[in-house]
């Protein structure tokens, strides 16, 4: 995951959530598993729970706060991709309409705008389609 541009400690406790068998995980839990400081842990929890990867869960009869990963996290960050597609579809349209004629740039320009329209039409039925799959599965 830091490979893919993800923080180093983040990408760790985003792998710690991920590979435990605990239903929740504690900063403190999360700090004694990765040898971290909890600034650290804060840190990557707060990145994580921005981009909806992570949650915080009431914990009965526990002060601490307790973090999971939300059901459904895959197919709902997908559908957060829409927006950027959206947008990289609609700077493909900016670029040509700031152009006259036919160009190289044009010629790139519509295959973006095409590429990313296409992805922004497919990826809802997809992640329909994975969250169809995913009830039949439980």
């Amino acid at each position: 995951m830091a490979q893919g541009g993800m923080q180093k400690t983040t990408a760790r406790v985003m792998t710690a959530l991920l590979y435990t068998e605990q239903e929740t995980m504690t900063a403190a839990d999360l700090c004694e598993r990765l040898s971290i400081s909890t600034g650290a842990v804060s840190t990557a929890i707060k990145q994580l729970a921005q981009s909806g990867m992570v949650e915080r869960v009431p914990a009965p009869g526990s002060r601490r706060e307790h973090y999971r990963f939300p059901k459904g996290v895959w197919a709902q960050l997908f559908s957060q991709q829409n927006v950027m597609l959206k947008i990289m579809k609609d700077a493909a349209q900016e670029g040509l309409d700031a152009l006259s004629g036919d160009s190289v740039t044009a010629e790139r320009l519509h295959e973006m705008q095409d590429f990313y329209g296409y992805m922004e039409q497919e990826m809802p039925a997809l992640i329909e389609r994975w969250r169809e799959r995913a009830e039949d599965r439980t």
